[in-house]
């Protein structure tokens, strides 16, 4: 195989992030596709608290930590700075969690993306406000408990498509990935780097904690999302190019979901409906591609 990562680290050990926290994992994989020449703007998530308070930092490299719905707004300042200083070497990247994306931060993304504007936005997605205690987002799949949305009152509505979303806006480059499969991981974030203009990764990041799974599950939990279909690895160039990366195995959804006490409330019924969904959502991915 490809020898897609170096040994740089640019990740401290002992910093903040609760034991097999998706988004550590995934925050040490891009870092180590970019390099150290990266600025890293944060809007708030769990990822404020990880990078630590200044002076201190997790991070190897600078980190701006921006307000909620204002991620996008700043790389493009931050960029344009960059720009003025005649530095074209630096990669500007906002690194933010699905609520500082899908839904607080969306506007100053679109704007952006609008602009085009030459950084990268990714996404860590766990799939709830996890910072402030597992609210449900828009992000927040069928089915899944999160403290508000508590008992039988379960969320009942479909995850929003972010990557489409963000296609539609005819960006140079958009793509999937996930923890689990590091090597695609790395491939994409070194391709983004190369692109110019505005470019999005969406990275499946598992919470323990707010799935309620143990965290030695958690890459487990991330190979069976893209394995069932739930999160297929894909790729979208100038908005129209789709590539799939992965062939899924195609396992039935219940193997994914009876893993995770979030989802522990849901009946036979409610499985085959959501198994609808996703095969609904494979088979519209497979026309495009």
């Amino acid at each position: 195989m490809e020898q897609t990562m170096h040994e740089n680290e640019y990740l401290y050990s002992g910093h903040v992030a609760c034991s097999g926290c998706g988004a550590a994992i995934a925050m040490r994989f891009l870092l180590k596709a970019l390099g150290e020449k990266t600025i890293i703007v944060l809007p708030a998530c769990c990822w404020s608290i990880i990078a630590g308070p200044y002076p201190q930092s997790s991070l190897k490299v600078p980190v701006i930590h921006s307000a909620f719905e204002a991620g996008g707004a700043v790389a493009s300042g931050v960029r344009a700075a960059l720009d003025v200083k005649g530095d074209t070497e630096t990669t500007v990247v906002t690194w933010a969690g699905d609520g500082g994306t899908f839904d607080i931060g969306f506007q100053a993304l679109s704007g952006a993306v609008e602009r085009n504007e030459d950084f990268i936005y990714v996404c860590y997605d766990n799939e709830a406000y996890m910072n402030t205690g597992i609210q449900r987002s828009s992000s927040t799949p069928y089915g899944a408990w999160t403290t508000t949305t508590p008992g039988i009152e379960w969320k009942k509505l479909r995850k929003k498509n972010i990557v489409e979303a963000l296609v539609a806006h005819r960006i140079p480059y958009a793509a999937t990935a996930n923890i689990a499969f590091p090597e695609d991981l790395v491939r994409k974030a070194k391709k983004a780097k190369e692109i110019k203009g505005s470019r999005f990764l969406h990275i499946y990041s598992s919470c323990p904690t707010g799935w309620r799974i143990p965290s030695e599950m958690s890459i487990k939990i991330a190979r069976m999302a893209v394995q069932t279909n739930i999160f297929p690895l894909y790729e979208v160039e100038d908005g129209v190019n789709y590539t799939i990366n992965y062939k899924s195995k195609e396992y039935p959804v219940r193997e994914y979901f009876k893993l995770q006490g979030r989802f522990k409330h849901l009946s036979d019924k409610d499985l085959e409906q959501i198994q609808e969904m996703v095969n609904e959502d494979w088979q519209r991915l497979l026309k495009k591609a």
